[in-house]
């Protein structure tokens, strides 16, 4: 996939969405916040991962340059933000590794994570706005997987793993196309999960379209939109852990 334009594009829709909103809306999925406040962590955002790649290291978000819209320019500074990483991320190379919280990583690695970063805040703007929230199915799929990556490069306390040791459940994306890549089967493995794609039974079976299937799993819809087949215990207990 095409990472880069994923960002350019999922900040453009995000843009549009800013464009014509009171900035004092309430999100209710991020509770206390704002759109003023999303936009700004969405911009800022941008601007923390660019420094990070630029330098190789972790920065205070605070301390970033050019960290808060000005006045009358949100929309334009809001579109500045994929700029500034894809720009970091050329000028460093693709394949110099920087840090991450997941450990170094290469400098390429942050734009698929902005890219998602994006959609799931996108998803927020238009659901404090009563907006219709349309994505392209493989982006979904892929950022459901890449959701499950950073889950499994997790280390969690024993009381506290998503999923209890060999306990298991299969994400089935319900969508025409996707094949393989719209199912994940994940398993309880210790301390940590593992997954995969692939058509498996689990303990439980989560089906629905990849987009409510993505906002049920980072909790921007309650766990009920979709369907569940099996022990609906285990999928409330890995919403109920897999915060980030």
């Amino acid at each position: 996939m095409d990472h880069a334009a994923g960002l350019v594009d999922e900040n453009a829709r995000f843009a549009d969405l800013a464009a014509a909103a009171d900035p004092e809306t309430p999100v209710p999925t991020c509770p206390g916040w704002s759109l003023k406040q999303l936009f700004r962590h969405v911009g800022r955002g941008d601007r923390w991962t660019a420094t990070i790649v630029r330098t190789g290291r972790p920065v205070d978000p605070r301390e970033v340059a050019d960290g808060r819209p000005p006045d009358g320019g949100l929309v334009d500074w809001l579109h500045g933000g994929p700029r500034a990483v894809l720009d970091a991320v050329a000028e460093a190379g693709p394949d110099t590794p920087v840090w991450t919280f997941n450990g170094p990583r290469p400098a390429s690695w942050w734009i698929r994570r902005r890219e998602h970063e994006v959609l799931v805040h996108r998803a927020d703007a238009a659901l404090a706005l009563g907006a219709e929230f349309v994505v392209p199915a493989e982006r979904a799929a892929d950022s459901v997987s890449e959701w499950l990556g950073l889950m499994e490069e997790r280390t969690f306390e024993a009381a506290d793993t998503p999923l209890a040791d060999g306990a298991t459940l299969h994400l089935h994306a319900t969508d025409d196309g996707l094949g393989t890549a719209g199912e994940w089967f994940v398993r309880g493995d210790g301390e940590r999960i593992g997954w995969e794609h692939g058509h498996a039974k689990g303990d439980v079976a989560v089906r629905g379209p990849v987009a409510d299937l993505l906002l049920a799993l980072s909790r921007r819809r309650p766990s009920d939109t979709v369907e569940t087949i099996g022990d609906a215990a285990v999928w409330e207990r890995w919403l109920a852990r897999t915060g980030f």
